[in-house]
């Protein structure tokens, strides 16, 4: 018994010259080195390996205690359970959404891994890491996998025909991260919603509303309706037409537009590759000039700027060239009868 307990106060003992010593040396060693990942691997194993000081210490302890000699099977069988505990326990902090393991992967294969796929792989590669922890300590004590796995078939069976929706939805998410039409950040219409994406998760999307409303939609709703993606733009257009008066002349109307496209081509905001003036239509009280360009910046705010300039030009144009906008009118006839006519030119 005295071996035992001195055996377990030394490991106790050493587990804290390591946390308070060792460790911080092994740190300070690391911090020296180009890269942070193996930092990041050592605080991510920090308290696993604490534990297994104290796993170690009590193993070895109870060895030499009388009171475990018939039972040395059991308690080999849980001391290795707790190595596989305290290996699982080091994955599962190194894998967290917020380490460096994802970004040292996606800088060494150039993934481009993304904060959408990022949190999914996380709690994937968790979930894997439990699961196979799980397996190995019910070998260990000698528990039938196969049909633990075989009735976790039935169950599942079952339980997707209960929640069929959330199935669908989880399904939904895999196809919005795999095929990414759009991510956090983004600014996005769909029939069910418009606004700037928050959040994406397995169940469902945030999106914050022009409101500032925030709007949970589910997955398997938006990955089975149209979606159109604002922050994709490379240019965003301007589209409208000018009225001016049925008083204006042909030889006006073609100087005001060579004149416009002219502006257009010369403005530094406007994209002038692609870029339509034309005399339009015959307007019911106006003669209207079509005008559709596209600015070279998507920001909303940079973009009212260029199309304020854009139509303080165009009003200079038509003013220099005598050209009058229009408004809507009507022109009303009155039918006088033959004695009121005679009347009038006899007065």
């Amino acid at each position: 018994m005295g071996i035992s307990v001195g055996i377990l106060l030394l490991f106790l003992i050493l587990r804290k010259l390591f946390t308070k010593y060792i460790f911080h040396l092994i740190m300070k060693i690391s911090r020296r080195t180009p890269t942070e990942f193996f930092t990041h691997i050592l605080l991510s194993f920090e308290k696993p390996i604490r534990w297994l000081f104290v796993s170690i210490g009590l193993y070895l302890a109870i060895i030499y205690s009388p009171f475990f000699t018939e039972r040395m099977e059991v308690v080999n069988e849980i001391y290795r359970s707790a190595i596989v505990v305290v290996i699982s326990w080091g994955l599962y902090n190194l894998t967290g959404s917020s380490s460096l393991f994802f970004n040292k992967v996606n800088t060494r294969f150039d993934l481009q891994i993304d904060d959408i796929l990022v949190p999914f792989l996380s709690k994937l590669l968790r979930f894997v890491i439990v699961a196979l922890s799980f397996s190995i300590i019910a070998q260990e004590f000698d528990y039938d996998v196969n049909g633990f796995v075989a009735g976790l078939g039935l169950g599942g069976l079952a339980f997707a025909l209960a929640a069929k929706d959330t199935i669908g939805n989880f399904l939904g998410g895999i196809v919005i991260i795999t095929e990414k039409p759009f991510t956090i950040g983004d600014w996005i219409k769909a029939p069910s919603v418009e606004g700037v994406v928050e959040d994406i998760t397995f169940r469902s999307t945030k999106i914050r509303t022009f409101a500032q409303a925030l709007v949970t939609v589910p997955n398997m709703t938006l990955a089975n309706e149209p979606i159109t993606n604002w922050t994709k733009m490379g240019k965003r257009q301007i589209n409208f037409k000018i009225g001016v008066t049925y008083h204006t002349t042909p030889q006006q109307m073609k100087v005001c537009v060579k004149r416009i496209e002219h502006m257009l081509d010369d403005h530094d905001g406007i994209d002038d590759e692609s870029y339509q003036v034309s005399f339009d239509t015959f307007g019911a009280s106006s003669l209207d000039i079509l005008i559709n360009c596209f600015t070279k910046t998507t920001i909303y705010g940079e973009h009212l700027k260029i199309k304020q300039d854009m139509n303080l030009r165009i009003m200079s144009i038509l003013e220099e060239e005598g050209v009058e906008f229009a408004f809507p009118s009507q022109t009303l006839y009155i039918e006088r009868s033959m004695e009121e006519e005679k009347q009038r030119q006899y007065s």
